[in-house]
Formats: C-alpha cells, sequence, structure tokens
C-alpha cells in the first residue's frame, strides 16, 4: 500500500513541475500560457492517475476484504443490523406519487358496479345510508342473533347470514365504507 500512496505521490509532483517548468520556459514578462494537446492529455492523465489512487487507497479495506477497526470492535449497531435495513430513516419519508394502487376492495367494488352486481348492504342490514357505526353495529347484532343458523332453521340462513357478515365487515371499517359509498353512488 505504501509502494501505491508513493506511486501517486510521485505522479501528483510531476504533473505540478511540468506545469511549472513549462511557465518558466517563456518569456517572464509573458504571464499567459498556451497549453498544447499534448501537455493537456498529461496532465489530465496525471489528475485521473491520482484521483484513481486515492479512490484506491481510501477504498484498500474493502477491495482487499480486510476488517476495519470498527469491524473488530464490538458496536450496537452491528448487533441488529436487519433492525437498520428496514428502519431506516431514508425509508420511511418516500411516497411514490407516480403510480396509484388499488385495493382489493376498490377492484371488488368497481366491477361489481359495471355489471350492477353491487349489494346494498345497507338494504341488507335494513339501514339508511347515513347510519352511524354505533346503529350498523346495533342492527348488525339484532340480525345476528334473530337470523343465526343455529337459531333459525330456514333453508337459506347460511346464505343470508354470510350476507349480513359481509355487509357488516363492509360498512364498519371507515375506509371501506368510504369506498363501497363511493361506488354505489355511482351505480
Amino acid at each position: 500500500m505504501k509502494k501505491i500512496s508513493i506511486f501517486v505521490f510521485t505522479i501528483i509532483l510531476i504533473g505540478i513541475s511540468q506545469d511549472t517548468l513549462a511557465q518558466g520556459e517563456g518569456s517572464s514578462s509573458n504571464l499567459e500560457y498556451a497549453m498544447t494537446t499534448e501537455e493537456s492529455i498529461m496532465l489530465f492523465g496525471g489528475f485521473a492517475v491520482a484521483v484513481i489512487g486515492i479512490f484506491l487507497f481510501l477504498a484498500r479495506d474493502s477491495i482487499l476484504g480486510r476488517k476495519t477497526s470498527y469491524d473488530k470492535e464490538e458496536h450496537e449497531s452491528q448487533k441488529d443490523k436487519t433492525y437498520e435495513k428496514y428502519h431506516s430513516d431514508w425509508t420511511d419519508d418516500y411516497v411514490d406519487f407516480t403510480y396509484t394502487k388499488f385495493t382489493e376492495d376498490d377492484v371488488e367494488f368497481s366491477k361489481a358496479a359495471k355489471n350492477s352486481t353491487l349489494p346494498d348492504y345497507y338494504k341488507i342490514l335494513g339501514l339508511p345510508r347515513s347510519a352511524s357505526p354505533d346503529e350498523i353495529k346495533k342492527k348488525y347484532r339484532e340480525l345476528a342473533k334473530k337470523l343465526h343458523p343455529d337459531k333459525s332453521k330456514g333453508e337459506k340462513t347460511d346464505e343470508t347470514m354470510a350476507e349480513i357478515n359481509k355487509a357488516y365487515e363492509i360498512l364498519s371499517q371507515k375506509e371501506r365504507k368510504e369506498k363501497y359509498d363511493k361506488h354505489l353512488s355511482v351505480d
């Protein structure tokens, strides 16, 4: 590694000395300096080698696979790397505004609304569309007690209970109810 740093240092010195020697050859009264193509190529090459050398020097431990002093010591951040991986400050703020992902409810409601098969869950529960969450819950419990397959022995009690459960499942959750109301009003 010392050989590489000596080599890089030598290249930098050669580049600087060529620049100063080239300026010294002209007259002292003329301060303008016009570089030839060969000189600019050499100067650019010297800087490119210097930058690559600095990069290799700084990344030497990673390139050679050696452990650094950080790796040799016990730090709190080393113990739970999966936590850092999934709970980074950089990932929390990212919001993708370019694509709107539709939920299963959106797809289900829109297909049913297009086919005119979207059930009226308010009618199933026997409620007006302006019903509050407490009214929905109360009516669901009444119907569940009344129409439960264990209590009533009708032919379609399983199907009606499934419809009542689905209606309550949709109307009891605020977000799903809003989506349902949006698609129901389109119908």
